[in-house]
């Protein structure tokens, strides 16, 4: 896949790839320095930070921002909605079941060979990466409100490996 074929805001997310919270009393210099960007009241990586994240890349994509960007149900307002699954696409999820009226955000990469949606989101397992999701917690898709998304197949990702998440808490 060129780098013309990857929306802006996932080629800067993928920069971040393998960066980590810090636990305890420390925060990540970079979780920090988004929220410092961001206009954030709070600056801690205890704090759920997957919207924050999200918010970020979309910042620095030159994308606008929902209201409560911190908050991955937040980004149910962002945007225009899709009906299914697109490649670069923000995916809002529900909590599961260790955190109910709770959500996760992310950006959908591929799907794995179980049809798993692969996303790309922080705070997967406290840093940045991919993690595969069952398509059953999805909330929302959304895409850039005059922006076209991709109508193509997902790009698949044959070595997918971990567990489906469960709780991005």
């Amino acid at each position: 896949m060129s780098s013309r074929t990857i929306p802006k805001w996932l080629e800067i997310a993928y920069t971040y790839e393998g960066l980590r919270e810090i636990p305890g009393a420390q925060t990540a210099p970079f979780i920090r320095r988004w929220l410092d960007e961001l206009g954030a009241w709070w600056h801690d990586d205890e704090t759920p930070w997957c919207g924050v994240a999200m918010g970020a890349w979309m910042k620095q994509a030159g994308e606008s921002l929902p209201k409560d960007w911190y908050r991955a149900r937040g980004w149910l307002n962002w945007g225009v909605p899709l009906s299914a699954a697109e490649f670069g696409c923000v995916v809002v999820f529900n909590g599961g079941p260790k955190r109910p009226g709770a959500g996760h955000v992310g950006i959908v990469a591929g799907q794995d060979a179980q049809g798993r949606l692969v996303v790309f989101g922080g705070n997967q397992g406290n840093k940045v990466g991919f993690a595969p999701f069952d398509r059953d917690r999805v909330l929302g898709y959304r895409y850039p409100a005059g922006k076209l998304a991709p109508i193509a197949p997902l790009p698949l990702f044959a070595s997918a490996t971990g567990a489906v998440s469960t709780n991005e808490a």
